[in-house]
């Protein structure tokens, strides 16, 4: 049986990816940077290495065996340095590596309009990246994709959130460029077929559903599918950047990745070979199809498998260091099971809200938003469940311990370093002690600042929080 290894599994693809190639039967190996964000993956039988792309040593010690290799690595929404070299240093790493091992070959995910001459940083490095993975003696089959429709894709929750906050949208120009998507079970389906289609070795497929679009006609089309009117008025003197700050505020995307959207949107993206069509087994769905499907969880709040939010944010050591650390805890007693609170804790933010002061909570991330943060509209992927490493509206799940433990890294604004902890414990009667600590490390003279003026407030909100899982959880 093929061996495969997935360069990029904790992203949205390569998140849903990894299920369906051990539920086929293949040997899954995947190199994440911190296998703490995928411990709780119902991946049974995945092997998880640590490693980085930007590492070659680490990437040839994880090809080690390998027959296939999926590359599904982004790192435009990294921080520092040049990161379209980045992306290339990661592409010849992958190369060379897999050349050292004796992979037999590559599948790329990468993007549309290669003839468009995209001046799009995101599309420049896509491209090369291709261009990188086929330049060497392993041959490599590259799906060249545009925006992916899908529940819980960056892309599609733009418009979604564009769709369902503005009756009356004042647009850029860019909303009449054309473009072509894929449903994420096409994509998913492509990359599928393509380990063992032999026809598809050693050469590059545009994919896409048949209708050429312009995103205005993707947002009506939405629009409708939601029984949503919505009037669209074109101002050209809405640039790129300041298209990215409107989509900021809009939408729950930050800003960092709000310019990569707005950048690729900058040029055509069309299929411009059809070979896929004669190569692969079926015809990808509509766009409107694609719409469908990523609707029905998000109208009935079901499982949305993989989040854009997922693919980012590594856990730093928490509690590495107690110099200035500031901390604040308080503790109840709650006449219920312990099973019961852990269920009320950690189902805390998205639609189900903090439980108390929800107005001064999003007060808070309407601040974030303005400060160039992450905001509170981000959400959480289900109503219910959370995995380590998952975003939580503007924290991040550093942490997570059935009926032990939620620890949150705080990805808002701070002037410094955020977490807030639950900690619980059963008592001798049958009743469940919970703790909960807000921990702060100051960044200066403006962390001290923000950690002494919010304090008043954090008394008032978590105190409150804790009478409300109280309550929720004795209901």
């Amino acid at each position: 049986m093929t061996k495969i290894l997935i360069l990029g599994a904790t992203g949205y693809v390569g998140g849903r990816l990894v299920p369906r190639l051990r539920e086929k039967g293949y040997e899954v190996r995947c190199l994440v940077r911190n296998p703490a964000k995928v411990e709780d993956k119902p991946w049974p039988g995945v092997d998880i290495r640590q490693g980085d792309v930007l590492d070659k040593d680490s990437l040839l010690a994880a090809m080690q065996g390998i027959d296939l290799v999926y590359y599904m690595v982004h790192l435009m929404a990294d921080s520092g340095g040049d990161l379209v070299a980045k992306e290339e240093r990661a592409a010849r790493n992958t190369l060379e590596a897999a050349e050292e091992a004796g992979v037999k070959r590559i599948i790329y995910l990468g993007a549309l309009g290669k003839n468009a001459n995209a001046k799009s940083k995101h599309l420049v490095s896509r491209h090369a990246t291709g261009r990188i993975l086929g330049s060497g003696t392993v041959p490599l089959t590259e799906l060249c994709a545009g925006v992916i429709i899908g529940a819980g894709s960056a892309s599609f929750e733009v418009i979604l959130h564009l769709v369902n906050k503005l009756p009356i949208m004042v647009t850029p120009r860019w909303v009449n460029l054309e473009t072509q998507t894929i449903g994420i079970a096409d994509a998913l389906r492509y990359l599928m077929e393509s380990a063992e289609n032999p026809a598809a070795t050693g050469r590059s497929f545009d994919i896409g559903s048949p209708e050429i679009m312009t995103y205005k006609e993707m947002m009506l089309a939405v629009a409708r599918e939601l029984n949503l009117k919505r009037l669209m008025i074109p101002v050209p003197v809405l640039t790129p950047k300041l298209s990215s700050y409107w989509l900021n505020l809009v939408t729950p995307v930050p800003v960092s990745l709000a310019s990569t959207i707005i950048e690729s949107l900058s040029s055509r993206t069309v299929c411009e070979n059809h070979d896929a069509l004669a190569v692969f087994s079926f015809q990808p769905q509509s766009y409107h199809e694609a719409v469908r499907d990523a609707l029905a969880p998000l109208k009935d709040e079901g499982y949305v498998e993989t989040h854009w939010t997922g693919a980012s944010g590594d856990s730093v050591e928490f509690l590495s260091e107690t110099t200035n650390l500031k901390q604040h805890q308080r503790q109840t007693i709650i006449q219920a099971p312990l099973e019961r609170v852990f269920e009320v804790t950690k189902s805390i933010g998205g639609k189900n809200g903090w439980y108390f002061a929800n107005t001064l909570w999003r007060l808070r991330g309407f601040i974030d938003k303005r400060l160039g943060g992450v905001g509170l509209s981000r959400g959480r992927r289900d109503p219910r469940e959370l995995f380590r490493g998952e975003a939580l509206d503007f924290f991040r799940v550093e942490d997570i311990q059935e009926n032990q433990r939620l620890l949150l890294k705080a990805e808002m604004k701070t002037g410094g370093k955020a977490w807030l902890e639950f900690q619980l414990a059963p008592t001798d009667d049958g009743a469940t002690k919970l703790w909960q600590t807000a921990y702060y490390y100051p960044h200066g003279l403006i962390g001290f600042a923000y950690w002494y003026s919010v304090y008043p407030l954090h008394v008032y909100v978590f105190n409150g929080m804790l009478r409300q899982i109280a309550a929720r959880s004795t209901a």
